[in-house]
């Protein structure tokens, strides 16, 4: 496989070339169609009042500056295209090199209360969010992180398996992105499953009907009046008959309207990604499940997408006071598009919701892959179901340099507790959150961060960060026994894989050491695995007392008076503590 930065580069280097030939072409376009226009105005000038001739070319001179005019759109959404193209290339090689603290952080999805979100700097400034998501619509936004954040163990292997697939389709995810990113109603799919779900219909059926007939009886009018059979007066009453029955139903049309305004550009945007998904060709179970969601109707999503954006569009033509006027008066035009509207409702509001999850679920998607993409050598989890949980080779984390950063080896059972001890800034943070982070990703589906990684799938669990409330009254202490109390109360019913940075901080040594040992026992009763990272030394006597129980740490060395840190993991109690070298140090005492 290509260097991802080689290949980055190549592509943004095409596009960019593409750019310049597409911006070349629309300064000619635009060129030639002013002289279309200078050319008709000039013919029409020399042929006026001769007829047929100044017709024949005031038609076919519009007729063709319309086509150009067309073809200048056309040319803008290519090159608006490939702007967004270049643009995520440009993204990708910032990340490469490690610039993306000035993307989404996803802050909004940190949740103290969560199983493990608050703790592992998943999301925020700097986070593994803000460095993975490359998601361009709300929903996958908020999919993606629903997916860091389940804390689901199934169907781990076709998770592997899809993000395999859509991560050798780089330019397909590419053009699929830029084609989400120039969707300007980011916000709304929610709003419109919710409407179109919960909407009830106002105008009657045979409306459409009554609609129809009066639209050819209009037509049988204006031909009598046309060709003097009937008196032109017929017509107006005719005429004020229909703005009669229109006005009959203008504050339930309007209402209708008012609603469709807000989803009408969500509708004819979102029928391009759809048929974006329905014309690739996917193998992953998964994918193609998905797929076959938008293809369960009778016609293709992203048609029936497409049919909607134009019944919507015709709708909109009310605002248009000529065509508001006549085409009421004679077609009942606003009756007849606020039938279809309902109509179209009506068949496909048990679906609707499907099709924009598929949407969220590729543009979420999408980012996985991007990251397997980007790391080729991080590697999927082998998923066992041996008594090791995790058995990694060169295990690191993935937001750290990897020129710079420290990997381990690192092997845990089941129903096996480790506790850490270690200096100050000796990697013990760091350890556990790499861990933490190893198995997110690995119930994602992701690849992780080592050279070799088997895995026995469990649930995560927590107790970090935690922090007191002011607003709640809460006492720091009283916030970690809350936390402390939650961990039991899960692992009653579910096995998980623990994992607590220096629990009871918030109370004096002794009663911590006492408060700490009796909670561990308590936590190798129950079948769960886990890490407990601590300063108390005291509590690695429990190694002694329980075989499940093993102690490892990180250490530091002070040499020709500096502190030495080699961030290695290993088996023991920690000796060297380095809290008085540092206040002295840094001559604080």
């Amino acid at each position: 496989m290509k260097n991802p930065f080689d290949f980055y580069s190549e592509i943004k280097l095409e596009l960019e070339k593409e750019a310049t030939l597409l911006k070349k072409k629309s300064i000619n376009l635009s060129v030639f169609r002013f002289g279309v226009f200078l050319t008709t105005c000039f013919l029409i000038y020399l042929t006026f009042g001769r007829y047929p001739d100044v017709f024949i070319i005031a038609f076919l001179g519009i007729l063709l500056f319309g086509f150009l005019v067309v073809k200048h759109v056309s040319l803008q959404r290519e090159r608006a295209i490939i702007k967004a193209k270049i643009n995520i290339n440009k993204t990708e090689l910032q990340v490469l090199n490690r610039e993306f603290h000035h993307l989404e952080s996803g802050e909004e999805f940190v949740n103290p209360m969560h199983y493990y979100s608050n703790d592992i700097d998943l999301f925020g400034v700097g986070s593994f969010f803000q460095y993975l998501n490359r998601t361009v619509t709300s929903e996958g936004k908020k999919l993606l992180a629903n997916t860091f954040t389940e804390n689901k163990t199934n169907e781990i292997v076709e998770k592997q398996n899809t993000i395999k697939e859509l991560a050798t389709k780089v330019k397909w995810r590419q053009h699929f992105a830029a084609l989400a990113s120039l969707i300007t109603t980011k916000d709304t799919s929610g709003f419109i499953v919710s409407w179109v779900q919960n909407y009830t219909a106002v105008l009657p059926t045979f409306l459409k009907g009554i609609q129809l007939v009066f639209s050819v009886l209009s037509i049988v009018f204006i031909g009598l009046v046309s060709f003097g059979f009937l008196s032109f007066t017929y017509l107006v009453i005719w005429f004020f008959i229909g703005l009669f029955i229109s006005a009959a139903f203008v504050k339930k049309t309007s209402n209708l309207y008012a609603d469709t305004d807000k989803v009408r550009e969500t509708f004819k945007q979102y029928h391009v990604l759809l048929n974006e998904i329905e014309g690739e060709g996917f193998s992953a179970t998964i994918l193609k499940e998905k797929q076959a969601i938008i293809n369960s109707e009778d016609k293709k999503a992203s048609t029936i997408f497409k049919e909607f954006s134009k019944v919507l569009d015709a709708f909109d033509q009310r605002n248009n006071l000529v065509i508001a006027f006549f085409g009421n008066g004679f077609f009942l035009l606003d009756i007849r598009n606020a039938v279809n509207v309902e109509k179209w409702i009506t068949n496909y509001k048990h679906t609707v919701d499907k099709w924009f999850s598929v949407v969220a679920f590729f543009d979420a998607q999408n980012s996985l892959a991007n990251f397997h993409f980007n790391h080729t050598k991080f590697v999927f989890p082998e998923i066992t179901g041996d008594k090791e949980v995790v058995e990694a080779t060169n295990l690191g984390h993935p937001l750290l340099d990897a020129i710079k950063r420290i990997d381990n080896d690192f092997t845990i059972n089941k129903e096996e507790f480790f506790i850490v001890t270690g200096a100050n800034m000796a990697g013990k943070s760091t350890f556990l959150r790499t861990i933490s982070l190893s198995i997110v990703m690995a119930n994602c589906g992701l690849p992780v961060c080592a050279e070799n990684f088997k895995y026995s799938p469990i649930k995560l669990i927590t107790s970090m960060r935690t922090t007191d409330s002011l607003t709640e009254d809460e006492s720091y202490f009283y916030s970690e026994l809350k936390r402390l109390k939650f961990i039991v109360d899960e692992i009653k019913t579910t096995d998980y894989f623990i994992i607590l940075d220096e629990i009871l901080k918030g109370t004096n040594s002794k009663d911590k050491a006492i408060g700490s040992k009796k909670f561990v026992e308590k936590l190798t009763k129950s079948k769960s695995t886990g890490i407990i990272a601590t300063h108390d030394v005291s509590l690695c006597e429990l190694e002694n007392e329980f075989t499940d129980i093993k102690n490892y740490y990180f250490d530091a060395e002070i040499i020709d008076d500096e502190l030495y840190f080699d961030y290695t993991l290993k088996n023991g109690i920690c000796k060297n503590m380095n809290a008085s070298f540092l206040l002295q140090k840094m001559e604080i005492i």
